[in-house]
């Protein structure tokens, strides 16, 4: 067995491992997976241990291999992503969560964007910014509303629903700036209408073949292909195509093209199990490397006193912009001020979402490690800080379920009616205000 190999394989067992126990250790301090992992690779990164300084880890091609797979790691949490996006509860959702995620979009856009060139960023640096500010993760908006009662409420499925729409806009800006960035020719205004034109045909040809294609793909690949884990092998194929196509044809971000796979599986009869074995091999091998790897690519000493006042500045834009941004687009919809806040609030968290983008600009070469770290300092104060709010502005609010239970016992005495009306039905007992008939030849005369 060569070196190299046996570096790589303790390399990978450190990563996995130590990401899990970060994982376990911030679910005890009620924070998300993401924050234990993202911290395990700013220790095991320059920013503390440096691990990739190590002698047992001194061949270079070790980094460059985690780079890859944590792209990969990109590429199936994107394909997830895909897998998990409801259209119909898309299309159900309505003004409010529609409004709320335009909102949640526009003004932190603007502020990412304005801060950026205030602190004497490039253009196109400043773009890629207030693109990292429109992300939301509300992963751990999800887990805080379901402990105080609130997922149901009409706050908590509003949010839900405005991140569904909000993950879609994010994805479009996102393809953009890398389409742009590919070009060569980045904020040429002649080069705009060419990569529109790509980026609309890549997305008109891959939904329309997937939609017309794809079950009839899982239905042969279900009946004919006889080898073991043929249809997993076959979803991975797919992923992989439609990422490929992306750059390569669509000239956006190869998450795109794995992000319309998966909401193209998700209308197929096999999303569940396909769910499940992607799941098992992202969750369990790829997201670690990904999230871990940021870590490593982050050195905070690089941190100048200005880098320090710019992370601070942008995140609370990141806080006040995404709240009250979100909080307006929802007012459209007819709801209070406090329950707009509380939408807001929701909405704040950028977790996996800003690091999934930020990584891509990073590698893109859009975004120095100096801005990576900043980005990755706003996501872990956002995603700190969402629970703690959510608490606050839901404060005296009754819980959703205790709301459903007291509607329950309010129409328990008429569903007892309808019930016993029901079974009268059924036994044919009604009074119907007529004599019965009866049927002939009963001989009852």
């Amino acid at each position: 067995m060569s070196g190299h190999l046996v570096q790589l394989l303790l390399l990978l067992s450190l990563i996995v491992a130590s990401s899990k126990v970060g994982a376990s250790l911030a679910s005890r301090i009620r924070q998300p997976a993401v924050f234990g992992e993202l911290m395990v690779g700013l220790i095991l990164g320059p920013s503390l241990l440096d691990i990739f300084g190590w002698e047992v880890f001194h061949d270079p091609t070790l980094e460059v291999i985690i780079r890859d797979l944590a792209e990969i790691g990109v590429i199936m949490l994107m394909f997830i992503a895909g897998l998990e996006t409801d259209l119909a509860k898309m299309r159900k959702v309505g003004l409010a969560a529609a409004g709320g995620a335009v909102g949640g979009v526009i003004f932190p856009f603007a502020a990412g964007a304005g801060l950026g060139l205030a602190f004497g960023y490039g253009l196109f640096e400043s773009l890629f910014m207030g693109t990292v500010l429109t992300a939301t993760s509300v992963s751990i908006s999800a887990q805080t509303l379901m402990e105080l009662g609130h997922l149901r409420s009409k706050e908590g499925t509003t949010i839900l629903g405005a991140a569904i729409i909000d993950d879609v806009l994010g994805i479009i800006a996102l393809s953009v700036m890398v389409a742009i960035t590919a070009s060569g020719t980045p904020g040429a205004p002649r080069s705009i209408p060419v990569i529109i034109a790509n980026m609309f045909l890549f997305f008109v040809l891959s939904i329309t073949l997937g939609s017309l294609l794809l079950e009839g793909i899982v239905s042969f690949v279900e009946k004919r292909v006889r080898a073991s884990e043929a249809l997993f092998a076959a979803a991975l194929v797919i992923i992989f195509v439609y990422s490929y196509a992306a750059q390569a044809l669509g000239r956006v971000a190869t998450i795109t093209g794995a992000y319309i796979a998966g909401v193209l599986f998700s209308r197929t009869s096999v999303h569940r199990s396909i769910e499940r074995q992607v799941g098992a091999l992202t969750y369990g091998f790829l997201a670690p490397i990904f999230f871990v790897s940021i870590g490593l690519e982050a050195d905070v000493h690089l941190l100048s006193p200005s880098d320090v006042l710019f992370a601070v500045v942008i995140t609370a834009a990141a806080i006040l912009t995404k709240q009250f941004g979100s909080a307006l687009g929802t007012l459209a919809a007819r709801f209070s001020w406090r329950e707009s806040i509380r939408v807001g609030t929701g909405m704040v968290s950028r977790g996996e979402v800003a690091l999934i983008v930020a990584s891509i600009g990073f590698g893109a070469g859009i975004i120095e490690e100096d801005v990576l770290a900043v980005m990755i300092i706003m996501t872990l104060v956002t995603t700190i800080a969402t629970p703690v709010m959510l608490r606050y502005v839901f404060r005296g609010a009754a819980r959703a379920e205790d709301a459903d239970a007291e509607e329950r016992e309010r129409v328990r005495p008429e569903i007892a009616v309808l019930e016993a009306s029901a079974e009268d039905l059924d036994g044919g007992r009604v009074s119907t205000g007529r004599p019965e008939e009866r049927p002939e030849g009963d001989g009852s005369d």
